[in-house]
């Protein structure tokens, strides 16, 4: 497991961040698969270390510095985002980039089905999700200097292009399901209809931290697959992440009763996020679908990958979640002819 050297950080801390000075105590947070995390606590309070990953990394993956300059510039947005500090890509510190930003206290949670919350507050939740969500899709890039943070061209071309090689350098075995999904995505690719928005690259409600006792979003976290590309892809990885089972471990919504809850089907959700952007209902979303399930079976490739090199984050959880790329093909398969 990876360790900070509280030394190096105590002294480079308070260097770089104003009114801070004294001893560092760092404690792990034991979530995510990609970049390891830290809270920092001091006597002045207590920030959050987020760096990459040790060994050898894919080109282009945990882009912290990706991570801490779009964070900065949604500073002040409709976007909830914590307060970015300072960020160190002097290798001599910590021997890989990281940056440090404020601890943002709120709720973590995992369950999209909220267990011990009521129906008002399980659909008050959902809802806020959606708005959030609108409003990254509609923060102005050129406003906040991100009118450079993606390439130009088709987005999901590219994104196909990309991940297709990402899974290629991570892969363990032939799986025949992913090859007949990278080909089908391939031969059904759409159009570009011209919209490019900022694209989080991970949204899912364990992503988010809300507050204490309301609803209110108050950080969206995790921003490492941030980019400008199609807000069709965050949608559909909501709609993924609900497809999956329930609990814990596979934090979907799949085969729970949606109504007896208070949670909005997933036309609902679809229908409310297209009203506060002022679009029409989507046509062939399961391609995007099957999109987002192909990317999240590359994903998890890579974790898996990781885990066997032994520079996982979490090595035995992340062979847990590396086995379940073959059913996220299957998944990515059946979704082809999705309909709401």
């Amino acid at each position: 497991m990876q360790q900070v050297d509280l030394d190096r950080v105590s002294e480079w801390m308070s260097e770089h961040i104003k009114s801070l000075q004294g001893s560092v105590q760092a404690v792990k947070f034991d979530v995510g698969q990609s970049n390891p995390t830290y809270r920092l606590d001091t006597s002045c309070g207590s920030y959050v270390l987020r760096c990459k990953p040790p060994g050898v990394l894919l080109k282009s993956a945990h882009a912290v510095d990706r991570e801490f300059r779009v964070q900065r510039a949604l500073a002040g947005s409709d976007v909830p985002v914590p307060t970015m500090l300072a960020l160190c890509q002097d290798s001599s510190v910590l021997d890989t980039d990281f940056y440090v930003m404020e601890h943002v206290a709120g709720r973590n949670i995992v369950d999209p089905s909220m267990p011990n919350t009521t129906r008002s507050e399980r659909r008050a939740i959902i809802t806020e999700m959606s708005r959030v969500l609108a409003a990254i899709h509609s923060v102005d890039v050129d406003a906040v200097g991100l009118s450079d943070y993606g390439p130009p061209g088709h987005y999901f071309e590219r994104q196909l292009v990309r991940w297709t090689k990402q899974y290629r350098a991570s892969e363990t075995e032939n799986l025949p399901a992913m090859e007949q999904l990278i080909t089908w995505l391939a031969a059904n690719m759409p159009a570009d209809d011209g919209q490019r928005t900022l694209v989080h690259g991970d949204f899912r409600i364990d992503n988010l931290l809300f507050a204490p006792q309301e609803p209110d979003c108050v950080a969206v976290l995790d921003w490492e697959l941030s980019t400008l590309g199609h807000p069709y892809a965050d949608l559909a990885g909501v709609i993924m992440q609900w497809q999956l089972p329930p609990g814990c471990e596979g934090r979907g919504l799949a085969g729970m009763d949606r109504e007896e809850l208070g949670l909005p089907s997933d036309a609902e959700f679809i229908a409310d996020y297209c009203a506060r952007r002022g679009l029409p209902m989507i046509t062939n979303f399961g391609f995007y679908l099957a999109f987002s399930f192909f990317r999240m079976g590359a994903i998890l490739q890579g974790v898996k990958k990781r885990a066997l090199d032994g520079n996982a984050a979490n090595p035995e959880k992340g062979l847990k979640l590396g086995a379940f790329v073959p059913h996220f093909a299957h998944l990515g398969l059946g979704s082809k002819d999705w309909r709401t």
